[in-house]
């Protein structure tokens, strides 16, 4: 089966949403707790959100099948922490959001089964990633790259209180230049109707940190979503109110990466 999408764009700006995919094979299912097997922390319906956006921008768009739970794509395939000194999932999580565990006892994958993984989808996603970034840096001599996420709002186990609606993440400045990130701020300085934070508890991933080097053209910016604002958190459900909502700020922000 293919391990991911990829929408092919005509503009500079490449959207990347590493956890959108739920597909969760059968025989690693069955090794999985009943909770874990609707893999409940996918960053639901980002490609809803996205899509259209892309459609309408000329965007590229990168998403993958996996669930998180088989692989989590915005990781380093060696499996270094992110946020050291902090609890956080890993490469391959072993336990839930919440803090259950994902496996059945002595059902945990082990280090071989980790190396198979990364071959069979975190390699494919990431050369399909840099690849596109080549392909449109090559035409336009630039591109952004735009890490689309979301997560509940309060997950105890990962940050105290409730999260910000909007969290923008360029690795400390690291990864964005400091005119789109600027700009960026701006526009969620103008509106009122959603809070938001720039590189708070979500500073951006792996993939933010590994692809984001503004000195060479390519900048990278992660923007994690509260799923309250979207949808209900506990039916995962679309919410067809508040989401086209969301959809206009987030256009905003992407029109702002191809000025």
């Amino acid at each position: 089966m293919e391990t991911f999408t990829l929408t092919h764009g005509s503009v500079p700006l490449l959207i990347s949403l590493p956890h959108d995919g739920s597909h969760i094979p059968d025989e690693l299912a069955r090794r999985l707790h009943p909770h874990a097997r609707r893999s409940p922390d996918t960053d639901w319906h980002v490609a809803k959100l996205y899509e259209p956006l892309a459609r309408e921008l000329g965007a590229s768009v990168l998403k993958p099948v996996a669930s998180r739970y088989v692989i989590d794509l915005n990781r380093p395939a060696d499996g270094h922490a992110l946020y050291p000194g902090r609890r956080e999932t890993g490469l391959v999580p072993t336990i839930a959001f919440n803090g259950e565990p994902l496996y059945l006892e002595g059902r945990e994958p082990g280090a071989e089964e980790i190396r198979e993984r990364v071959d069979t989808w975190w390699r494919p996603y990431h050369q399909a990633l840099a690849g596109e970034i080549a392909r449109l840096k090559e035409m336009h001599g630039k591109v952004v790259l735009w890490e689309g996420h979301s997560i509940r709002s309060k997950v105890p186990m990962l940050f105290e209180g409730r999260l910000p609606d909007f969290n923008l993440g360029t690795a400390d400045g690291a990864s964005c230049g400091a005119n789109l990130q600027w700009a960026l701020t701006n526009i969620m300085e103008a509106q009122s109707r959603y809070d938001f934070v720039l590189n708070g508890r979500f500073k951006g991933g792996y993939i933010t940190r590994h692809y984001g080097r503004p000195q060479e053209g390519v900048q990278a910016v992660q923007l994690e979503l509260a799923q309250c604002q979207y949808m209900d958190e506990e039916s995962f459900a679309w919410d067809v109110a508040k989401a086209p909502i969301v959809q206009a700020t987030i256009r905003q922000l992407l029109r702002e990466c191809l000025t």
